[in-house]
């Protein structure tokens, strides 16, 4: 059985031109990876795969759930497994691509069986980061699961609140549950390739595919998404670039100030997934070069290699 191909990256750093490169050659069929273009009403925004692209090999989970929905990784996972299956039946060969590393680590690492959070625990460890900040926060996670507060990245308020909320509600540490986690994907049925351009390059594509989301209609996009009402709390509504277009449409910002915005806020995350991708896949393949045409040699080598 052919493994499945996991093709992960910060956004912008060309994963979808590698991807379609990839099918071609292994008779694949793509699969989203990426927590925000499973969102439909976003296609833009999110920078999903166009109706070309999408015509050169099988796309699947791409603008796939409605954006008033909060669309879990638990609930990506079953989706992917059965996906993942039906490909297989099909001789084809699944690509997971995208740049959410939670997914990645949810197939190739499994999930933990937390219970799900109760607003009590949930509510008592906001209070502890408003009272004491991201500082204090990280140091009750320290506190109460020293293994797992230690895999993460200081700055890391989401997964800090998981944790410290996992203990509130559980009594039990989160490194406890994830101890006890069998990976869905054995690790002879998957191989992972990390697409890593130098920051500099990675920056000004992210810049320049902003500018090309704006002149593709990027406006009349979060317009529509506007008018539906989505709670500003759910995942589809803090997309890159989402909440900066709608202050701009709401007139609370230039499109000058809006666009600066956006992109500011696309590097940053950029770089936090290249920090994820380094700590978490560092025992993956790397393609660093910023050419097309050459990572797709890269790539071909690399697929010539023996799995494992």
């Amino acid at each position: 059985m052919t493994p499945c191909l996991l093709i992960a990256g910060p956004t912008a750093a060309g994963k979808t031109a590698l991807s379609l490169a990839a099918a071609a050659r292994v008779g694949g069929e793509i699969i989203n990876a990426d927590s925000m273009q499973v969102y439909a009403g976003l296609p833009l925004i999110t920078a999903q795969p166009d109706a070309a692209e999408r015509g050169r090999a099988p796309h699947h989970l791409f603008g796939a759930v409605d954006p008033a929905v909060r669309y879990s990784v638990g609930q990506w996972t079953s989706d992917v497994l059965a996906l993942i299956s039906d490909i297989r039946g099909r001789g084809r060969v699944p690509l997971l691509v995208g740049g959410t590393g939670l997914y990645f680590n949810a197939l190739t690492r499994g999930l933990a069986p937390v219970p799900e959070i109760g607003e009590v625990a949930r509510a008592r460890a906001a209070a502890v980061l408003e009272e004491a900040g991201l500082s204090g926060l990280r140091a009750e996670a320290l506190r109460l699961d020293p293994v797992a507060a230690n895999r993460v990245e200081a700055a890391d308020r989401q997964r800090l609140l998981r944790i410290v909320e996992v203990v509130y509600e559980t009594g039990k540490a989160l490194s406890v549950f994830q101890a006890d986690t069998v990976p869905p994907l054995a690790p002879s049925e998957w191989r992972g390739i990390v697409i890593e351009p130098d920051r500099d390059t990675l920056y000004q594509r992210i810049d320049q595919r902003f500018e090309r989301m704006l002149d593709a209609g990027a406006l009349d996009e979060i317009s529509a998404f506007m008018k539906r009402d989505i709670d500003p709390d759910l995942p589809a509504s803090k997309a890159l670039g989402v909440p900066q277009l709608v202050a701009h449409l709401r007139g609370e910002m230039t499109l000058d100030e809006a666009t600066e915005l956006a992109k500011r806020d696309s590097r940053r995350y950029a770089k936090r997934q290249g920090t994820w991708f380094r700590n978490q896949a560092s025992s993956w393949s790397r393609i660093r070069t910023p050419d097309p045409q050459a990572a797709v040699s890269d790539l071909a080598d690399i697929l010539d290699q023996p799995a494992g």
